[in-house]
């Protein structure tokens, strides 16, 4: 899929409103047969629940041993190839992975695998194949249609019709209980090769950036189990067969797949995006509009914060709900050792009483919140602890 990306990744100050998906899609159009929702920004309604027959009442393996071939013998068959080809980029077509989730026919995929999100000129929406196809691993392939994409949080979904190929569903599991050191395995088809299995740990949960938008992607999990070109949407699971992540990219510093890192987009945040998908057409998240940095004990200290730890508010931006809402940025950068460090804002301890430690999770605390609502951040002023109400909007692609 050409998704690696060169050079180390930076960890940049978090966005208020969050670095996981607010796309909305709308306008809808006609691909050769198939229904494809085009994502596009603005307020929205708090979509309805997802039908249960999008994941069913999948089981995980039983046991608490990571047994990789057992997990490929009670996987592989839900595990699919995707083909996509487009008629509006010089990469005529390209190859990832995917998995069914649902006996009805959803499949879960990047969403730079089923689009031109991330090559698309600036400023211009991404758009989907005009062609897709899923490969089983059997070798036969049905066609597939597009239900919607996140572009924040590189998540896409298909539909199938399930009368098309007999289908395996795999069960999803909870990346929030992912821990560093648990054993994971990936199947996909990397670099065209289907159907492969690739074994490691988990090695970090950190923020990574989003190849498919400006914004980042906290919680992502790193891991050593070898993935490449061609990984992209396929799964990640944990020692009882349940997925914990999507493979959608790798962090290197030749730009090749030696000595490289992978990461995949967390599960929990590409059930949000799919539950919503399916219900509406639509995903939302809250959007506050805010830069902040992490204060640690040792800036606390020297500093003369009244806690030791926060997000300390860095930027606000022009007409968003924060500057709406009265919460002030940083007025000057001072150097504390080998850092810089953005001081004179307002300092957030706490989103609606959930205390916050960093800027990231600031952005959780947001982003699980949609456009409309109103979230209350404890803030300290000049030393002064206060109350900030904020009536959240919806992301904008360009921030």
């Amino acid at each position: 899929m050409g998704w690696a990306r060169i050079g180390a990744i930076t960890v940049a100050a978090a966005l208020f409103g969050g670095l996981a998906a607010v796309l909305i899609g709308r306008a809808t159009n006609t691909l050769g047969g198939t229904k494809t929702v085009v994502v596009e920004t603005g307020a929205a309604a708090r979509p309805a629940a997802a039908p249960l027959a999008v994941r069913g009442s999948l089981k995980p393996l039983l046991g608490n041993g990571f047994d990789p071939a057992r997990i490929y013998a009670a996987r592989a068959a839900g595990v699919v190839t995707v083909f996509a080809y487009f008629s509006n980029r010089p990469s005529s077509s390209s190859q990832g992975s995917g998995f069914v989730v649902s006996p009805t026919g959803y499949v879960l995929t990047n969403s730079h695998v089923i689009t031109d999100a991330g090559e698309a000129a600036p400023g211009q929406p991404a758009r989907a194949a005009s062609r897709l196809y899923v490969e089983f691993s059997d070798h036969d392939r049905v066609r597939a249609s597009v239900v919607g994409w996140d572009i924040f949080d590189d998540v896409g979904l298909l539909k199938l019709d399930p009368g098309a190929h007999p289908l395996r569903p795999v069960p999803l599991g909870d990346s929030d209980r992912v821990g560093v050191g648990n054993p994971v395995a990936a199947i996909g088809s990397p670099l065209g090769n289907e159907n492969s299995l690739a074994v490691g740990v988990v090695s970090a949960r950190r923020r990574i950036d989003s190849l498919t938008s400006q914004y980042s992607i906290v919680d992502a999990l790193q891991t050593d189990a070898p993935i490449t070109h061609g990984n992209s949407g396929g799964p990640l699971f944990d020692a009882r067969g349940r997925v914990v992540g999507i493979n959608a990219q790798i962090d290197t510093q030749s730009g090749g797949n030696d000595a490289s890192v992978g990461f995949a987009i967390p599960i929990d945040a590409a059930k949000r995006s799919m539950d919503q998908l399916v219900a509406s057409g639509r995903v939302a998240y809250g959007y506050a509009g805010v830069e902040t940095e992490e204060l640690t004990p040792s800036l606390a200290r020297h500093f003369g914060f009244p806690v030791l730890r926060g997000a300390v508010v860095t930027s606000v931006g022009l007409g968003t709900p924060a500057e709406r809402a009265g919460l002030r940025g940083g007025t000057r950068t001072v150097i504390f050792g080998d850092l810089s460090f953005r001081l004179g804002g307002d300092l957030v301890v706490a989103v609606d009483r959930e205390p916050i430690r960093n800027g990231d999770d600031v952005v959780r605390a947001i982003s699980t919140r949609l456009p409309g609502q109103t979230v209350t951040l404890t803030v300290y002023r000049n030393g002064r602890r206060r109350l900030i109400r904020v009536h959240l909007g919806a992301r904008p692609v360009n921030p």
